[in-house]
């Protein structure tokens, strides 16, 4: 399968509260190792130095320190364009929490707003 098919089936399948998912990426011809690596840069991954796994990459749902789920998409999409075969294992997925916003000086309407959207 595909990898970026495979990324959208994982995303899929999460909640709606999902905030942070974290997947290691392996490629099957080490050959292919720089090009990856050229292609990788645009979702952040972080490469592994000696190790089973060659990227973690960290994914945001709606904020946080991660790459978009669509850019993850399309640049393991560039991959499967490019012929570059590999797999990928999730490795922790983080739900149901809310960013801290300094809400001080803010209208009382504001922050109703902030709390509905969040469900808080």
């Amino acid at each position: 399968m595909a990898l970026a098919s495979e990324f959208n089936e994982v995303v899929d399948a999460l909640p709606d509260d999902w905030t942070d998912l974290e997947f290691d990426l392996r490629i099957s011809d080490e050959d292919d190792y720089v090009e990856a690596a050229t292609l990788l840069t645009q979702c952040n991954a972080q490469p592994y130095s000696r190790a089973e796994w060659h990227w973690r990459v960290l994914v945001a749902h709606r904020f946080g320190h991660g790459a978009a789920p669509e850019a993850v998409h399309a640049t393991l999409g560039l991959l499967d364009q490019n012929g570059i075969e590999g797999e990928f294992e999730v490795r922790e997925i983080r739900s149901g929490r809310a960013e801290t916003v300094q809400m001080w000086g803010q209208p009382e309407a504001v922050r109703r707003e902030f709390r509905a959207r969040r469900g808080l």
